[in-house]
């Protein structure tokens, strides 16, 4: 104990009359103190939030369990959302007016993204993924995923307008499917007066809301028009194409081929009325093909799909749809990030979720998945229709050129206006929003 003490007292006169010692020590016992500290914090695994919508949360909680397995150090937490995409919208804003997200990743509509990118919430992707891994995915949704020339998202499903038809009732009738609005017409027109059982010919979306605007991009566009140029901000909606597009709306209701009530319709209603077995054609979205074949369904194996008419010399486009992953602007996980959204744009997870929750996915290899192809024969027609898509226009300020072009959509098909009229203003307050 003596002999403890006499070293430990010398010691501690050197300490006092050496500078040097005295520094390495402090250094010393700086640098343990700092490792007791960040070695705890380093094995704490990263926390990456994002918000996901109701219906999916089932579909990706096992998937989630999978990537948290192979990834130890990153943990998912994935907060439960409305269903709604306009209230997911909403609380992703918020959170980003309010100053630093709590979100570190975000599941997006297509809509969202020129929004988002340009308020300055969603880091760019362009050094994270290369050309040759952007191949692999449908190119519409590349495009829709871009900003500026930027990519911001990277699609993990997919989404398209097309036109479902009633098989038997062409056969029995002996026509063929419609290439052109004419053609359309003629033919629901022919089977309506030859088949007493089906009262109408062509249902689609004529509500006041986002689905109106996206049916109406599909007819503008394939009558030659164009809604908004995102490259100038020139407004096409008082063109000539515009109006004929419209009028082609009006006339299946004038003409007896769509129901007076479609101006109130949402896909539901109008997927609803289709089959029921009461209507010849209906504009819908994908997810309605499983309820259209289902055990009961009136119409099961009595319907196709294919991409929509189009005007003579025109191309036919269905909107584009779907679902992505960005990475906000705030998060202080960018890398642990980038890895979660290389695990869900993946292969095995687009056709896990495919294969469980009915998704399109984005990866066009898996449209000749032999197990996919199984579940849904389907797929080479729905790829049809997904490599024309027509985007809805790239502004940041998409909402609200929305907003105006759905009231006037809604005022001309409930006959409140002519569609002159409704087209004509819907491009003036379209070009002051711009201009503002």
């Amino acid at each position: 104990m003596e002999i403890v003490r006499e070293y430990w007292f010398k010691l501690l006169r050197y300490w006092r009359s050496s500078l040097l010692f005295r520094t390495l020590s402090l250094l010393t016992a700086f640098a343990l103190t700092a490792l007791l500290i960040v070695l705890p914090a380093r094995s704490q695994p990263v926390v990456l939030s994002f918000l996901m919508n109701a219906p999916e949360v089932p579909t990706l909680r096992p998937l989630i369990a999978e990537f948290e397995q192979k990834n130890s150090g990153i943990k998912l937490n994935m907060i439960e959302a409305p269903n709604a995409s306009n209230l997911v919208e909403d609380l992703n804003t918020s959170s980003f007016l309010l100053g630093s997200s709590p979100y570190d990743l975000i599941n997006m509509d297509v809509v969202w993204l020129s929004k988002f990118a340009a308020a300055g919430w969603l880091r760019p992707l362009e050094d994270l993924v290369s050309k040759a891994e952007l191949v692999n995915f449908l190119p519409g949704d590349i495009e829709g995923s871009r900003y500026k020339g930027k990519l911001y998202r990277l699609p993990w499903r997919t989404d398209a307008g097309m036109l479902y038809y009633r098989t038997d009732l062409l056969k029995q009738a002996g026509l063929k499917p419609p290439e052109t609005f004419s053609d359309l017409l003629q033919t629901a027109k022919t089977i309506q007066q030859a088949d007493n059982k089906v009262q109408w010919g062509y249902v689609w979306q004529g509500r006041q809301y986002e689905g109106a605007a996206a049916m109406f991009t599909e007819v503008l566009q394939g009558h030659g028009g164009f809604w908004v140029n995102p490259q100038t901000n020139e407004v096409g909606l008082d063109r000539p194409e515009a109006i004929a597009a419209l009028k082609f709306l009006l006339s299946t209701i004038d003409q007896g081929v769509s129901p007076p009530g479609v101006s109130t319709y949402q896909e539901e209603e109008a997927r609803r009325l289709f089959q029921s077995g009461n209507t010849v054609f209906m504009r819908n979205w994908p997810y309605a093909w499983e309820l259209l074949n289902q055990a009961g369904s009136p119409v099961r194996g009595k319907v196709s799909i294919q991409p929509m008419v189009h005007a003579p010399g025109q191309e036919s486009a269905g909107s584009l749809g779907g679902w992505g992953w960005g990475i906000a602007s705030t998060t202080q996980h960018p890398q642990e990030a980038w890895k979660a959204i290389q695990f869900f744009t993946s292969a095995y997870v687009q056709k896990q979720t495919s294969l469980t929750g009915g998704y399109l996915p984005s990866l066009r290899s898996l449209y000749n998945d032999a197990d996919l192809l199984k579940k849904y024969e389907y797929f080479p027609l729905v790829l049809k229709v997904l490599e024309t898509p027509a985007l809805r226009p790239q502004i940041a300020q998409y909402a609200q050129a929305s907003d105006i072009l759905q009231r006037y959509l809604s005022a001309a098909v409930s006959g409140r206006t002519s569609p002159e009229e409704a087209l004509q203003a819907a491009a003036r307050e379209t070009r002051s929003l711009l201009g503002a």
